[in-house]
């Protein structure tokens, strides 16, 4: 089904959803409609890495939708589709219920799947010695969405990864050097402390 194929449809069932006396309101409309607009214009139009949405997240926005769309793909649903059906019968997303009211339908329209490839949780589990990343200063400061210490991110090299096994539980703390020569730790870097480090972009 072509993407204006798929208007008429939408369409036709506007008018449906109006004769069965449970009409949509103008705003799902427009939601359903954009979808398609950008469905139409995603073959010439595309996003480079420097825009990628995610980057527009604070560290603990990143952490809280990263965690919303791993759960919905474990439960084998979309997570876009989840967030849309929210949006359409204003329902509260919980915890990611700041991405409507944030940033809106035009940031999630921008979102495509490659750009989960620099904070991809499934290849993160492979850091080496020697690695460039690049780390949240919310790993050493108390960083808030609207306070006096904004999220920042640097770049350092790993110098080494230990593999902490204890009886009751398991963990990777991290060794990294800043440019400056500073040293840091990184407790639970796969655990607890995911969402404040990223890999570069090659």
């Amino acid at each position: 089904m072509s993407p204006d194929e798929i208007e008429v449809a939408l369409q036709a069932a506007f008018y449906r959803c109006d004769a069965a006396s449970c009409p949509l309101t103008d705003t799902q409309k427009e939601i359903l409609l954009q979808v398609i607009e950008k469905i139409k214009g995603n073959s010439h139009s595309g996003f480079s890495d420097n825009n990628n949405p995610l980057d527009d997240l604070t560290s603990e926005e990143l952490q809280a939708f990263l965690q919303f769309v791993t759960t919905q793909e474990e439960q084998k649903r979309s997570w876009k589709a989840q967030l849309l059906n929210d949006w359409l019968h204003q329902n509260d997303s919980g915890s990611v219920e700041f991405i409507r009211k944030r940033y809106g339908l035009q940031w999630l329209n921008r979102l495509e799947t490659y750009h989960f490839d620099k904070y991809s949780l499934e290849t993160i589990h492979n850091l080496k010695e020697g690695d460039q990343i690049e780390v949240c200063n919310a790993l050493w400061e108390w960083v808030q969405e609207n306070g006096p210490c904004q999220p920042e991110w640097f770049l350092c090299t790993v110098i080494r990864i230990d593999e902490i096994n204890n009886d009751d539980c398991s963990s990777t703390n991290c060794i990294i050097r800043f440019q400056n020569g500073a040293e840091y730790e990184i407790q639970g870097i796969y655990e607890w402390n995911q969402y404040n480090w990223r890999k570069l972009q090659r």
